[in-house]
């Protein structure tokens, strides 16, 4: 295993969600994650592994309690967040690895998919048997490692990471497709009343939502539904329903469709509320957005 100090760290309340690497990126965090309380979503996969603790996360409308050993995937366009428990994640350190689309297509065979682990999965957090843990563990603490202990040459390095990358993917799809390693049930916990609401939104997305439209449906008057969807999620209604908007329009850019489509197909009534938040969660327009697509596909 690497000395400490060999490994890339990031601060646990480093809000940063977005990749600076080109392909990747692997480091540690420690403590609880205070930077990542709000609901986001990336457009590339997610990894975390828990190498001490506890760590807990809500995605979508499921929570996840991981102890040491667990690993959770994370895909693309999907809505999550830290969930803080009170003096449980003091001590927790973790491995996070972001990986795009683009870098797992070109590691992957025409016959082995290595992003199909992200998808279609019951459950999106796994507990693998300790010889197999250790094993994905070492090519992560690989990856992380901001320098080779042989040598200088960072060629070599790049090379030695990408064949990490890809055996760890290789592996972990393997161990992925095995029901059994599945999380505990005991250690995962769902809300109905969100999943109800989500479900609810994706259906009508082009259409106007409104609160007391959601309140409805889950048979809840106005206000104690704004409330306790809050107080599940960590986010009111109207930014779910707005982040729910935003991965609907980044789907249709990535499917070629045009600015105008775009905001029509997403359900946002009109171009400057689209701009204003869109550019608000991304950091650019929808316009730059669709030609940094355009040359990633070149």
């Amino acid at each position: 295993m690497a000395e400490e100090r060999h490994i890339r760290k990031r601060e646990a309340a480093d809000e940063r969600q977005y990749m600076i690497n080109e392909d990747y990126e692997v480091y540690e965090k420690q403590g609880a994650p205070m930077g990542a309380i709000s609901f986001h979503y990336h457009n590339f996969y997610e990894i975390i592994y828990v190498l001490e603790g506890e760590y807990s996360s809500l995605i979508e409308d499921r929570t996840y309690h991981m102890k040491k050993g667990d690993f959770l995937l994370i895909d693309q366009n999907v809505m999550h967040k830290y969930h803080y428990v009170e003096k449980k994640h003091d001590s927790s350190k973790r491995i996070i690895l972001w990986v795009t689309p683009q870098m797992l297509s070109s590691l992957s065979e025409a016959d082995m998919d290595l992003s199909a682990c992200f998808h279609g999965k019951e459950s999106c957090a796994y507990h693998f048997p300790i010889y197999y843990e250790e094993m994905l563990q070492g090519y992560l603490l690989k990856l992380a490692m901001t320098q080779m202990q042989e040598s200088a040459d960072m060629g070599a390095k790049k090379v030695l990471d990408r064949g990490c990358l890809t055996l760890f993917f290789v592996y972990l799809n393997i161990l992925c497709a095995r029901e059994e390693y599945l999380f505990a049930q005991e250690d995962l916990v769902s809300h109905p009343m969100v999943e109800q609401v989500s479900a609810y939104i994706d259906a009508h997305l082009t259409e106007r939502i409104t609160v007391e439209d959601l309140a409805e449906q889950v048979h809840m008057s106005k206000y104690y539904f704004l409330r306790k969807f809050k107080e599940l999620t960590g986010v009111t209604v109207h930014a779910f329903v707005i982040d729910k908007r935003l991965i609907k329009a980044c789907e249709a850019l990535r499917s070629g469709k045009n600015v105008t489509e775009c905001r029509q197909f997403a359900g946002f009534s009109d171009y400057t509320s689209f701009l204003r938040n869109f550019k608000g969660t991304f950091g650019v327009s929808p316009g730059k957005y669709m030609e940094y697509l355009i040359q990633d596909n070149q």
